[in-house]
């Protein structure tokens, strides 16, 4: 069991990295590249993706580097390294923090198949007193930016114009609501060209978490998955939601930590 099991971790990552890693992560907004980087123009802040930097010694990764930070600099705008548990040189965290990146919170990479989440899932797409709807509207989604804001604990407008431009390039956009108040919201990202549908947000109001708006929101956007023919979810996951999902059936692969710089330092 133990040999399948990573031998199917083996393979997530490597459709993983295949796929999602380079121009499809990120082909639904501006990009640009710089060697084997690709700089994505997200409307929050910047994004440096890559499949490998393999062939670059340490002088060429730290000028790579210092190029990304210079590049969004120059247009005001913090920048995000996307940096995966697993990539090489195992010193690039230190080379970054030298850049004056520094790591955010780290995440876990989970993946499963949509059909298996889907099926397991079967029946709990809904929740009582809750509303679940895909939303178009941008009032929706300045409602969604709010509630996000709540959350947090800090300014998630920008939040708006994203999922608005988001839903241009395809993507479905998800409000649990409760009498008209917006409680809970998500969203999933189809990786046009690849297996994968990207599954985001997610976060809920404190008096609202634990009655099954999280798992349902992942119902919904597993079937709309398997609906649309894309064999693979993929999370980043918190700590919070981690735990929850690998119940569900989804393997973690790797982990991520954005490193970033920002702007005016």
């Amino acid at each position: 069991m133990t040999d399948d099991h990573d031998a199917l971790k083996k393979e997530l990552l490597a459709a993983y990295d295949s796929q999602l890693r380079g121009t499809s992560e990120s082909a639904d907004v501006p990009t640009s590249t710089d060697g084997p980087v690709i700089r994505v123009e997200y409307p929050s802040r910047g994004f440096v993706s890559y499949r490998t930097l393999d062939g670059l010694d340490g002088p060429e990764i730290d000028a790579l580097i210092v190029r990304q930070r210079e590049f969004f600099a120059a247009k005001g705008q913090a920048v995000e390294w996307k940096l995966r548990g697993h990539d090489l040189p195992a010193d690039l965290p230190d080379r970054l923090r030298a850049a004056g990146f520094e790591p955010e919170e780290q995440e876990t990479v989970l993946i499963a198949e949509s059909a298996a989440i889907a099926e397991r899932l079967r029946g709990r797409d809904t929740v009582d007193g809750i509303t679940i709807r895909r939303v178009t509207e941008r009032a929706d989604f300045e409602r969604i930016a709010a509630m996000e804001s709540t959350v947090w604990g800090e300014d998630w407008s920008w939040l708006a114009d994203d999922l608005e431009l988001r839903c241009t390039k395809g993507a479905d956009v998800y409000a649990a609501e409760a009498g008209g108040e917006v409680v809970s919201a998500a969203w999933a990202v189809y990786k046009q060209g690849t297996d994968f549908t990207g599954l985001w947000g997610g976060s809920t109001l404190k008096e609202w978490r634990g009655r099954g708006i999280y798992k349902a929101l992942v119902a919904v956007r597993a079937a709309r998955a398997v609906e649309l023919g894309y064999k693979y979810l993929q999370v980043d996951a918190s700590d919070d939601s981690r735990p929850i999902l690998q119940r569900l059936g989804f393997l973690a692969v790797t982990t991520t930590t954005p490193y970033v710089y920002p702007p005016g330092r």
